[in-house]
């Protein structure tokens, strides 16, 4: 397939600047899994833009059932790559459940997530929320509204279920942040208990992503945490509300990443660049002349090998607003970012974020030290390879110079309260301290034993 290409290319008189440069590729051809949210553009653009091509590759996308189908393909080699939750190359890094080392040296986005209640509980909440002057709830809306509706379900019996997309996704930890922000036990995970609801006020569970509007009709679940565009999906078919977006919960947080084994990247080194190289040409169309593309970006993702919602419902948060209530429209330019503010940089930052995620709710059982998050962390995030292919980018004119973190340690500078509902700050550099800081969830040596949270 590469001597074809290659001849192809010299027919063609290189029409594109990279063809001149191509990487001398270990494996071209090459098959990738998604889950159909629109946070997977950047696979769906590299592809119908041909930037894939223009590196010499040349790829199958394929739709992918739910997340654990799509990471057992990838560890075991049905795909060779896939667009991940951020928190399953470390989950399976560490041990926590399928083991493999996965990698990752690209960020696909950063925000793009909303949580979403049933219309009765959203009446129930109403009169616990503050209104602007307009009349209109005021944003962002806090898990004490919610506080009242858990307690008029427990005195009849009931449980508040609510549904996240799986064990180690951001859904799951923005979900049990936000509840805990407003003071609502999310439950805890233990060895011996996986179901994650241990001492929990809000039981939740996994439900796949294109699956959570009809679970919340049926009536299964009270509400629900999941990417676009499943939340305005709810809106469109009038059975729900988003009552906040990720955004709102925290500004500018991660959100996916490519996840590859570390034994395809040593194997296929040029091919990893190649691929990486593919992927941020991607992200910069989709944000660049302040996200011009967009429209176009949603008429492919409408298609039905891609995402295949309606372009309508697509276009509500990839287009920089967001809808609430029916016709409550408001701007949020940031809904989705996938270049912008270094998004497509693999951060250790972000990755810490997760690990203290997984220690805070139980899925990782014993206190670490900061050492090791970091260690971690190293291990999974390679912005040394984003970089590699960024510089070859720069050097092809593909890129600026000025787009990228060059002198980066690999950590953010600390997020400020401000950018976070429960105004905690966060700072990657300092796992433990950071813990100690959030009033629900262990800290210190605390571990889950039985029912109860001991030390």
């Amino acid at each position: 397939m590469r001597k074809l290409f290659l001849s192809l290319v010299a027919t063609t008189a290189l029409a594109s600047p990279s063809f001149a440069e191509l990487l001398e590729l270990e494996k071209d051809e090459l098959t990738f899994g998604f889950i159909k949210l629109t946070d997977m553009a950047p696979l769906a653009v590299a592809y119908e833009q041909g930037y894939f091509l223009d590196e010499g590759l040349f790829v199958t996308l394929e739709a992918q059932a739910n997340w654990k189908v799509l990471l057992d393909g990838v560890i075991g080699g049905q795909l060779d790559g896939a667009h991940m939750l951020a928190g399953q190359p470390l989950a399976a890094t560490i041990g926590y459940g399928t083991e493999a080392h996965i990698v990752t040296p690209f960020s696909m986005d950063l925000n793009g997530n909303g949580i979403t209640v049933s219309n009765e509980v959203w009446e129930k909440m109403l009169p616990h929320i503050p209104k602007m002057d307009d009349g209109r709830p005021q944003h962002p809306i806090s898990a004490e509204a919610l506080v009242p509706v858990i307690e008029e379900f427990n005195s009849k019996g009931q449980p508040f279920n609510m549904g996240m997309v799986f064990p180690v996704s951001t859904h799951n930890y923005e979900l049990r942040y936000w509840l805990a922000a407003g003071g609502i036990n999310p439950g805890y995970y233990s060895p011996e208990n996986i179901s994650g609801q241990i001492g929990a006020e809000v039981f939740l569970s996994v439900t796949p992503p294109p699956q959570m509007p009809a679970t919340l009709e049926a009536g299964t679940i009270h509400g629900y945490c999941v990417g676009e565009p499943w939340n305005q999906q709810a809106v469109f078919k009038g059975i729900g509300v988003p009552v906040i977006t990720d955004y709102q919960l925290w500004k500018n947080n991660p959100e996916k990443v490519f996840g590859l084994t570390k034994e395809f990247t040593e194997q296929n080194p040029n091919t990893t660049l190649a691929i990486t190289k593919a992927l941020i040409r991607a992200a910069i169309w989709l944000d660049e002349n302040d996200n011009a593309n967009r429209p176009a970006a949603v008429e492919i993702l409408s298609r039905p090998e891609y995402v295949g919602a309606d372009y309508e419902v697509i276009a509500n948060s990839m287009t920089g607003f967001f809808e609430f209530e029916k016709g409550d429209k408001r701007d949020i330019p940031d809904f989705n970012v996938f270049f912008r503010y270094n998004a497509t940089y693999p951060f250790y930052s972000d990755a810490v974020w997760y690990l203290t995620q997984m220690r805070r709710w139980g899925q990782i059982d014993e206190a670490k030290p900061d050492s090791w998050y970091d260690e971690v962390a190293k291990s999974v995030y390679k912005p040394e390879i984003y970089l590699q292919a960024a510089r070859l980018l720069v050097d092809q004119g593909l890129a600026n110079e000025a787009d990228f973190p060059w002198d980066s340690d690999g950590y953010k500078d600390p997020t400020p309260a401000a950018d976070i509902i429960d105004g905690i700050p966060y700072d990657g550099r300092a796992p433990n301290a950071y813990l100690e800081s959030l009033p629900i969830g262990l800290k210190g040596e605390q571990m889950v034993v039985g029912n109860e949270v001991k030390g």
